[in-house]
This record gives C-alpha cells, structure tokens and sequence, in this order.
C-alpha cells in the first residue's frame, strides 16, 4: 500500500510517541514534529478516516494494524539506515536527517540488500 511521505512519518512520530510515553495525544505529535495544533488535527482525521489510528473518547491515538505495520517499517528503516550512515563516516545528524528522506523513496529490495549488508558485520 502506498501512503504518502507525510501520512508515514506521522504514524512512525506516533510508535515513537507510544514506545516513549505510553499514550499519545495530538498535542505531543504537534510538540514532537514542531507542527501546529490544527495541522495535526487535520492529519489525525485523515489517517483515522483511512483506517491507519483510532482516537478514544478523550483523544488519545493509537495505531490499528495497517498503521501500526506501516510505523514499524518506517522506524526499521529510519533506525536501520541511520546506523548504516553513521558506520560509514556521516554524523548522526546529518545520517538521521537523510535517513529520514530515504526511508520514504527506498524499494523493499534495495533495503533488504542493505539490511543484509549491514547485519553481515
């Protein structure tokens, strides 16, 4: 399923949000990712109406299947590719950032290649 760039780093900030707090809310996303209130409010409706997160009765988000699936590639990716770069001279900042575009535009075999790559060591 193709998702864009954005709906993905929104589910990946809530799997981070949730491993680190526990519950998630709009307001920590917004705080997480420096995005105002009303965007995220905007982002929450739509990947709720996709069927990506649920909201409860008192705003709290979590991710359903299809969401929580797509976060965890995501963070693989992120996490992965970010250790990757920083094994072959990049600093962290500048291996999180880049790994942070690449994870999105990355074919699944070109990541696994490098996966296995990386695992060899």
């Amino acid at each position: 399923m193709k998702i864009q760039e954005s709906a993905e780093n929104y589910l990946e900030t809530i799997l981070i949000l949730q491993r680190r707090k526990g519950a998630v809310r709009s307001v920590d996303i917004a705080n997480e990712l420096d995005f105002s209130k009303p965007s995220v409010s905007i982002a929450m409706k739509n990947l709720r109406e996709n069927g990506f997160v649920q909201v409860d009765e008192h705003g709290y988000i979590s991710l359903l299947p299809t969401g929580q699936e797509i976060a965890e590639k995501m963070l693989e990716r992120h996490q992965l590719l970010t250790g990757w770069l920083v094994a072959l001279g990049v600093s962290p900042e500048t291996a999180a950032e880049d790994a942070c575009r690449i994870e999105h535009v990355i074919s699944a075999e070109s990541f696994e290649a490098i996966k296995n790559h990386a695992n060899k060591d």
